[in-house]
């Protein structure tokens, strides 16, 4: 169905400007957004996919990733269509470009009673970007709350000041995306953006209004490698989020436009795995290279395993119930959720 949407600006001549993205598309009198799902009717923007889920599963909260909220949860994750960015390598092409309205129809009270009846511990909006379908998250979002569920987005990050400080009133937790190391360059060629800049002012008014941060950086051998870059993007947020902001560096593997690159090589990630840590940065992932050693948290402090991964199961928790280190007692980064304990109360 469609649903008049939030934060958007009607201008003379029957046009109208969308505030949710950075973009800020000024779309015409029965004109659609760069997102292909936000339509312009009579000055009036409107979502076009509103109840409209076209992917559904349960996960573990660690495929988001969120290693450092709620560790062990289980999450309905949950998708649309459309997408604010171009990512020529994107995973979930089938999705994000795609713009007619497909799957079910399932709207946010139905959706609350599918997570109850599956026991699921929260919601993430997630697979297409979720700043294109906020009206439908943010009503989710709230009746969730109602039944003691948690939200989390999986999202680019590029949003509006308006939207991010709208979203942060009801989503708990956000895994933010950047690409590529955040190069202007790749950014415009590869995912169709002229700068990154709005992301950095999501993650800072994120970080105001408390909202759990932890960063991925999707690593695309040849071009979008660089440790330069790297350095840049990790000393900005090691300087303006904290060295407690978990980051993840993941593998590349090649998808939709771009199946003739390779996949990122481990030694690849390991180098910025250690160039974070040099830059002080206390939790640093590799992933998609599973039973690698850096899938695991270790303390900041003595080095002790705290969290054994393996992929997305927790093999190992040995963090104390007051979300300290056993040993050295190190104050840990994380959200846990309060009834485990320990490791044999996970899955």
């Amino acid at each position: 169905m469609e649903k008049e949407g939030v934060l958007y600006e009607s201008l003379p001549g029957g046009r109208a400007v969308c505030n949710l993205c950075a973009r800020r598309c000024n779309i015409p009198d029965a004109g659609i957004g760069f997102c292909g799902v936000r339509k312009n009717k009579n000055g009036k923007i409107y979502s076009t996919i509103y109840g409209k889920i076209a992917a559904l599963n349960i996960d573990p909260i660690e495929k988001k990733p969120l290693f450092h909220f709620k560790p062990g949860a289980r999450m309905l994750s949950i998708g649309t269509v459309g997408c604010n960015f171009n990512c020529q390598y994107c995973q979930n092409w089938d999705l994000s470009h795609e713009h007619k309205p497909i799957g079910e129809e399932i709207m946010p009270s139905k959706l609350i009673e599918l997570a109850l009846r599956y026991g699921v511990d929260g919601i993430t909006y997630t697979y297409n970007e979720p700043t294109i379908f906020m009206e439908y998250a943010l009503d989710a979002a709230k009746e969730a709350k109602k039944h003691k569920l948690f939200n989390t987005f999986v999202t680019n990050g590029y949003m509006t000041p308006e939207s991010a400080e709208l979203a942060a009133k009801h989503i708990d937790a956000m895994t933010v995306d950047f690409k590529g190391n955040a190069s202007t360059g790749f950014a415009r060629k590869y995912i169709s953006v002229l700068s990154d800049d709005p992301i950095f002012e999501t993650l800072n008014i994120l970080k105001e209004k408390k909202v759990f941060i932890e960063i991925t950086d999707l690593i695309v051998p040849k071009v979008g490698d660089s440790l330069e870059d790297a350095k840049k993007l990790i000393t900005w947020i090691h300087d303006n989020l904290g060295p407690d902001i978990p980051i993840h560096f993941l593998r590349f593997y090649p998808a939709f436009k771009m199946q003739d690159f390779p996949e990122t090589p481990a030694e690849t990630l390991e180098k910025h795995h250690d160039l974070a840590k040099e830059i002080g940065m206390n939790y640093v992932y590799v992933g998609n290279i599973p039973g690698h050693d850096y899938e695991n948290t270790y303390c900041p402090h003595c080095g002790a395993l705290l969290i054994k991964r393996f992929i997305f199961d927790i093999l190992e928790y040995n963090i104390t119930d007051d979300l300290r280190c056993p040993k050295c007692g190190e104050k840990i980064n994380i959200a846990i959720k309060p009834e485990i304990h320990n490791k044999h109360d996970i899955w």
